[in-house]
């Protein structure tokens, strides 16, 4: 499975970088970051494990990524 990321792709903040969809992320909306979904429920650390380095730290993935997914399950 190949990641939407690619290295020469512009760094865009306001979408998930583990599936292209928005990210829904109130800090890239330009909102207090206390608005933001990700303070009120807890990102599972294998959705965070998945992110490439390049973007850890610089793109937040969105709700649906954040949960945990089994691991028979075919996300993409």
């Amino acid at each position: 499975m190949s990641s939407p990321v690619t290295k020469n792709q512009p760094l865009d903040t306001s979408l998930c970088p583990l599936c292209g969809q928005a990210n829904q992320c109130a800090i890239s909306a330009g909102l207090p970051p206390e608005s933001c979904w990700c303070m009120q429920t807890t990102v599972s650390q294998q959705a965070l494990a998945r992110l490439p380095s390049e973007v850890r730290g610089k793109r937040c993935i969105c709700p649906a990524c954040a949960q945990d997914i089994p691991s028979d399950s075919n996300h993409t």
